[in-house]
């Protein structure tokens, strides 16, 4: 589904002369009715030499340059797709699931549709309208290809509570990361601002200026060798990738990131043969949402899940241990 507006320009020639406007450009674009163009034109969309049309029945001026602005669909509205989840736990107020890689969680350009979200408005009547009709109940976010525990919202009070003690950071959340390299400390943080990349918009980046505060705290689980380790990470703010730009900002980029990992690191010649090709083989970040704790918005209860690590982490692990 397009998501930005797509322009038509139209230079009106003598034979136009006089015709309706909205006439004219329909007959010139070819692909849209005359209503359409007189609708878009009534709500602002058309312009002649720059300068806005007013009226879809102002006769057309040889010479002039037309231009009509249509925009992108409406995203649609999410309908129920039944899809398995693990449930961790769930009340009347929230559900805690463990997230699969490979899981969209709400609907965006290109995934429209087999989202987390979708399996939620099948398994919760009363999710529609918590939060808004695209993400209903999301108050926080995995990446597509990052697995672990997720909390999602079932009522309006649930919905604002937890999004309170997001932005409050009053949440407990860890994260298991296999890197390249052995980081020269047993734990330490990463205390770097992140902004828009400045030539590549898909990506983020630690920046020198215009960037947001960002603090990952990590401590070394496990080392193989001196090629790789298996990290375990805390945020103490959630800018967009930001474990996965820090751990690529220090020199230890997560193992299968398809953003941040531009090449292959020089820590992977360390690794033995068969681990080497099995890190650089992995289809995903090696990223995991380990744990999550909080106090329950409704009941204040203080709650805590931890989600095991998915089978294709743990046998990256059995390879780089040999």
């Amino acid at each position: 589904m397009p998501t930005e507006p797509s322009l038509h320009e139209v230079t009106a020639g003598s034979e136009h002369a006089g015709q309706r406007a909205d006439r004219f450009l329909a007959a010139a674009i070819g692909s849209l009715s005359r209503s359409r163009v007189k609708a878009l034109i009534e709500a602002g969309h058309g312009r002649r030499d720059g300068v806005v049309l007013k009226d879809p029945a102002e006769p057309v001026r040889p010479g002039a340059r037309y231009v009509l602005e249509v925009p992108p669909p409406a995203p649609p509205v999410p309908q129920p797709q039944a899809m398995p989840l693990a449930i961790l736990f769930e009340d009347r107020h929230l559900i805690v699931l463990d997230k699969p890689a490979g899981l969209v969680v709400h609907p965006a350009p290109g995934n429209w549709e087999g989202t987390l979200v979708h399996a939620l408005l099948a398994h919760a009547e009363d999710l529609p309208g918590i939060g808004g009709e695209i993400r209903p109940g999301i108050v926080h976010r995995l990446d597509k290809d990052t697995s672990g525990v997720m909390v999602v919202a079932k009522t309006e009070a649930a919905q604002e509570g937890l999004s309170r003690a997001f932005a409050a950071r009053e949440l407990e959340r860890s994260y298991l990361a296999l890197v390249y390299g052995l980081p020269g400390a047993a734990e330490g943080e990463i205390d770097a601002p992140i902004g828009r990349h400045p030539t590549d918009r898909k990506r983020m980046a630690v920046v020198a200026r215009g960037g947001k505060p960002a603090l990952t705290r990590w401590r070394l689980e496990r080392a193989f060798g001196t090629g790789a380790a298996l990290l375990r990470l805390r945020l103490a703010t959630g800018r967009t990738h930001q474990i996965r730009v820090h751990l690529a900002h220090i020199g230890h980029p997560v193992v299968g990131d398809p953003l941040y990992l531009r090449r292959i690191p020089a820590a992977a010649a360390a690794l033995p043969a068969p681990a080497r090709a099995a890190a650089l083989a992995f289809p995903r970040q090696a990223l995991h949402a380990a744990s999550l704790a909080f106090r329950h918005p409704i009941s204040g209860q203080e709650l805590s899940f931890t989600a095991p690590l998915p089978a294709d982490m743990a046998g990256l692990i059995g390879a780089l241990a040999g």
